[in-house]
């Protein structure tokens, strides 16, 4: 490749570390590329690495040694986290979002990957030091929500599906019972979706008692597997007892009043 202008050099670093977080790339590797020094490539490292984190973009991980290099860490700032996250409860509290039987229309939010990605880099910020080998979720919703996440922090996804599928193989399913309907389902994984003993981050939409992902950890013991986190867009405000601990959730609905078209929407537990 031609050498560049430092500018120019700028600019493709950082676009390599961003589009490849937490991969690990050695300093020879910029500098054979844009046949500079070393030395010069530390210090346009030190330029990005100083932005990174002077705009909450996320941090520049220097590794020493022959085996060395840097990398890519995405994190998002605390306040550009609250500031999202309040958008998006006065997002949830539009009248025109409530469905027949008190449910909350979410799919336009789901959809947009404007909104995903931030909400991917948020559960990826919140998580990064978990050592997740992989993100597990059930069909169909939480799907998006698994994908924006596994983009920060460059792991596999796994799908839950709720029927037997004869492209996955065999599978292991099992039955658990919902904690809004309180009726049996099913659940099933393909057996080779997981390693034995994998770590595992659960990510969801929506959560009122518990029951899918409860259902999904019990799958889980199934592949030996060990949950490091769990992470829900949405959980509804909940009186008895949550059928799992230790999630975090980015938004909490308070309240749903059909009569009246009044919906309270504030910031999860994240911050709690």
């Amino acid at each position: 490749m031609k050498k560049l202008r430092r500018s120019a050099r700028l600019v493709e670093i950082t676009y390599q570390l961003i589009s490849q977080p937490h991969t690990l790339f050695p300093l020879a590797h910029f500098a054979e590329r844009y046949e500079s020094a070393k030395s010069s490539i530390s210090e346009d490292l030190a330029i990005i690495k100083e932005t990174f984190e002077a705009e909450g973009i996320g941090q520049l991980k220097t590794l020493a040694g022959a085996a060395g290099g840097v990398k890519y860490i995405p994190l998002m700032d605390k306040k550009i986290m609250e500031s999202f996250l309040q958008e998006i409860c006065h997002s949830l509290e539009k009248p025109e979002r409530i469905l027949p039987g008190g449910y909350l229309y979410m799919s336009d939010i789901l959809g947009n990957p404007a909104i995903l990605n931030r909400i991917g880099k948020i559960f990826a910020s919140v998580f990064v030091d978990q050592g997740a080998e992989f993100i597990l979720t059930v069909e169909t919703k939480g799907i998006p929500l698994a994908y924006a996440t596994a983009q920060y922090l460059q792991i596999p996804v796994v799908i839950v599906r709720r029927d037997n599928r004869v492209t996955e193989g065999s599978v292991v399913s099992i039955n658990y019972i919902s904690g809004s309907s309180k009726r049996i389902q099913t659940m099933s994984l393909a057996r080779r979706a997981l390693v034995e003993g994998a770590k595992v981050l659960i990510i969801d939409d929506f959560m009122k008692a518990g029951g899918t992902i409860k259902g999904i950890m019990d799958l889980l013991q199934e592949f030996d597997a060990d949950v490091v986190g769990t992470g829900v867009f949405v959980e509804a405000e909940q009186a008895e007892e949550r059928l799992v601990e230790g999630y975090v959730s980015l938004a909490q609905l308070k309240s749903v009043d059909v009569k009246d078209k009044l919906i309270k929407v504030v910031p999860g537990n994240l911050f709690h």
